[in-house]
């Protein structure tokens, strides 16, 4: 056999990958850690950092084998500032870490930066995550992304406003989407869809309250998506778990303390129209975010990230967005993906909101593949299914999985 037919690419992303790539070939375990993190590279993007700074950057990885990307009129002193754009494997970045611990200029923190972003790079359910939402915990990365079905108790949601509008027949499909296997049901009472009627807070209040009575006492985590701090207030002391806010707490002022009050779990979602980087943009408002969430005394633990696909952003945009959803994952805090039915399927695939399930489980199931944590859906059983494929393919399966041997 001409062996050059076998030579082949190994697609090798973390750690994980390249450990079992090395332990198939039969190497020492006692050298496999030594040289997993040379099986892989990353590009890790290090923003506006000073030209002395970025000068260190640039020789402390060329140093190391690697290199830096930097704008070239910080080389001939023209620029008092650049991005970064290092360049090296696994191991020679985190050596580059371990470098800057001594420097000045703020590569200290840079590097410790770094780190972060090459932990936060490794696969989900390498370990679990215990999200603290009022009474209840949601745990995520168990390889198995979790479902987060929608009940839009509302006369004019985009896809199913009127279904539920009545109480009871919201709380038989909360139940049924449990049966299903949600892990949250999401409960909406205002639409934001585009050219939405805003509602006031007693009317939201009025339509949440009796669906919210007959469910709190089940065995159900509870989301309420709402943007009003008394909606929200009065939610989570009826038994609601988690604030879905989607002008991610940069809205309402009162939002934060009224989850903190009730020790809620909060998702927040970006919500604004982006000129330029629509990533960069993303990871700067959950920024901002944050510092509201801890300020009001909420803990990392109780925070979920959203980009927010459909809301102030071009179709372009939203597509760049699930593109690069990996990106976002690196963020370091659970991912929530919300993309079911909206117009971005419309727009890429020509589908009536009708006729949209099909396209929004191959969001899904690509979500989940580049680390989306919860998929907020309503197509509850179908994409349980999808995921469970999903997880099998990229986790594979624990002993005793699989009941049908049929072709």
């Amino acid at each position: 056999m001409d062996n050059k037919k076998n030579v082949r690419w190994l697609r090798i992303e973390n750690l994980q990958a390249a450990t079992a790539a090395l332990s198939r070939i039969g190497v020492d375990p006692r050298a496999i850690p030594l040289m997993a993190g040379k099986a892989f590279s990353r590009a890790v993007l290090v923003p506006g950092v000073s030209a002395p700074a970025a000068l260190i950057l640039k020789q402390e990885m060329l140093s190391l084998g690697g290199d830096a990307a930097i704008h070239r009129d910080v080389v001939c002193g023209r620029r008092a500032e650049s991005d970064v754009l290092l360049l090296g494997s696994h191991k020679q970045l985190k050596r580059l870490e371990e470098k800057l611990r001594a420097q000045p200029f703020g590569l200290r923190q840079a590097g410790e930066a770094v780190g972060a972003l090459l932990r936060a790079l490794e696969p989900s359910a390498a370990a679990a995550i215990a999200v603290a939402c009022g009474g209840g915990v949601l745990r995520l990365g168990e390889k198995r992304t979790a479902l987060m079905g929608i009940l839009n108790v509302t006369p004019d949601s985009f896809s199913d406003g009127g279904l539920y509008s009545q109480p009871e027949a919201a709380a038989a499909r909360a139940r049924e989407m449990a049966e299903e296997g949600a892990d949250i049901i999401d409960l909406g009472a205002e639409s934001t869809r585009p050219g939405h009627s805003p509602v006031s807070a007693a009317e939201e209040w009025a339509r949440l309250e009796p669906v919210l009575a007959a469910l709190s006492r089940r065995a159900m985590l509870l989301s309420v998506d709402t943007r009003k701090a008394e909606v929200a207030d009065k939610a989570l002391a009826a038994g609601a778990h988690i604030l879905n806010d989607i002008d991610g707490l940069l809205g309402d002022p009162d939002m934060a303390g009224a989850a903190a009050a009730h020790g809620a779990a909060v998702v927040l979602m970006h919500n604004r129209a982006v000129p330029d980087d629509v990533i960069e943009d993303i990871l700067h408002a959950w920024d901002a975010g944050v510092t509201v969430a801890q300020k009001a005394g909420l803990p990392a633990e109780a925070i979920i990230v959203d980009p927010g696909i459909g809301f102030g952003k071009t179709q372009e945009q939203n597509l760049e967005i699930l593109r690069r959803l990996a990106e976002l994952k690196a963020y370091g805090l659970p991912l929530l993906l919300a993309a079911s039915r909206k117009s971005v399927i419309g727009y890429a695939a020509g589908l009536s909101v009708g006729n949209r399930m099909e396209a929004t489980m191959a969001i899904g199931v690509l979500g989940a593949a580049a680390g989306a944590d919860i998929l907020r859906v309503h197509d509850v059983a179908a994409h349980r299914r999808a995921l469970d494929m999903t997880a099998a393919i990229l986790y594979g399966l624990d002993s005793g999985n699989g009941e049908q041997n049929d072709q």
